[in-house]
């Protein structure tokens, strides 16, 4: 069936299967015992923080991991509590990780403000600073958009941030493993992952801490994770996160390569046999994302039509319970209503093929010419 689905989640590596296997049969023991089974289990779990680490240019000890970039993002935002300034300057393109957690500290005195967006979904650093106010504590922007792909430009924001001393925060749960990140060069603070975008399991994400980070424990209890993240760690699961990273990372520039040409052959293709499509976003963007619009025909109906031809995709807008509700993302960078229902996303990864997008495109118009 082929996948189109990506930035949801991906599919585990072999690789990284046969190393979860390994760790669970052999790395048996409590990573806080001191015995020889709890110091395997140890011992992979800091080979993989030395892997994440390497990756983004971090030292291991900045690396701490977490039950998902959700959870990443939660213990940066959740901070504030303990913080004087508890004012944050956010997008309004955030995943709701970041925005949902926001409205829900309203009411424990956290505040914030989100800023617009233009009509490709990028902010302008100018409003960021115009946004920070006198208790601003932490300024948060998403690295790569998880519906459109538009790279946000945190180095601009960072510089803003430095310059008026406040932490920076990024989301870059869908960056990871598709584009370069340096921590250093970006000036973040704070960084979220998450290792189901990158070809690991789920369930395990990391949250990079730039040292001398005021940071408190979200889960308290025992004194894993260096006091900042309580309970016994996901071995197996991490284990195979820190591999997931090094082989994306070692393959970056040719899947980066091969999923731009996808992305550019969908486009393409698309715009041939539908002459109204409208394609959301900005080529500045993350490889392998394309979200497009058609006009007059529904995204969920559109869905179904490819599910029945095992084709996985999803909407540009959140699905629940057969309901479908307009994209927020969407909606902040202007599109329309009834454009924003006709939405879909499709992302390509390492292992999908020009013959499977050459038939996606084939569907889509069949779809709509009333053949499917």
């Amino acid at each position: 069936m082929p996948y189109f689905d990506h930035f949801a989640t991906t599919p585990v590596r072999s690789e990284v299967q046969e190393k979860m296997l390994e760790i669970t049969r052999n790395a048996i023991g409590n990573p806080s015992s001191v015995h020889a089974s709890g110091r395997a289990a140890r011992s992979a779990i800091e080979e993989a923080r030395s892997e994440i680490a390497d990756a983004i240019g971090a030292k291991s000890h900045e690396i701490i991991f977490t039950g998902g970039g959700t959870e990443a993002n939660n213990m940066v935002l959740w901070n504030l509590l303990r913080k004087n300034k508890k004012h944050v300057v956010t997008t309004k393109v955030e995943h709701p990780a970041v925005l949902k957690v926001l409205t829900e500290l309203e009411e424990m005195g956290v505040t914030h403000s989100a800023v617009d967006v233009n009509p490709s979904g990028m902010v302008n650093p100018e409003d960021i600073l115009s946004a920070i106010q006198d208790d601003t504590g932490l300024i948060s922007v998403i690295l790569g958009n998880n519906e459109v792909g538009t790279l946000q430009p945190i180095r601009d924001i960072s510089l803003i941030a430095q310059n008026n001393g406040i932490p920076l925060h990024s989301d870059a749960v869908q960056a990871l493993g598709k584009i370069p990140i340096d921590i250093k060069d970006l000036g973040v603070d704070f960084m979220s992952f998450a290792s189901h975008k990158c070809y690991g399991p789920k369930g395990v994400g990391a949250l990079f801490a730039k040292d001398g980070s005021d940071l408190h424990p979200l889960i308290i209890g025992g004194k894993q994770e260096s006091n900042l993240r309580a309970g016994t760690e996901n071995v197996a699961g991490i284990a195979g996160f820190g591999l997931a990273v090094r082989l994306a990372i070692k393959s970056l520039v040719e899947t980066g390569q091969h999923l731009a040409t996808l992305g550019d052959q969908f486009r393409n293709g698309v715009a041939e046999i539908c002459n109204d499509a409208v394609f959301n976003g900005d080529l500045h963007q993350l490889p392998g994302i394309v979200s497009v619009s058609f006009p007059g025909m529904k995204s969920d109906k559109m869905m179904i039509h490819l599910d029945r031809e095992s084709m996985e995709v999803s909407a540009g807008s959140a699905c629940g319970s057969g309901d479908i509700k307009p994209s927020s993302v969407l909606e902040a960078m202007g599109v329309e209503e009834a454009l924003n229902l006709s939405t879909l996303r499709i992302s390509f990864g390492k292992d999908n093929t020009s013959g499977e997008v050459a038939n996606l495109v084939r569907t889509i118009g069949q779809i709509l010419n009333g053949a499917a």
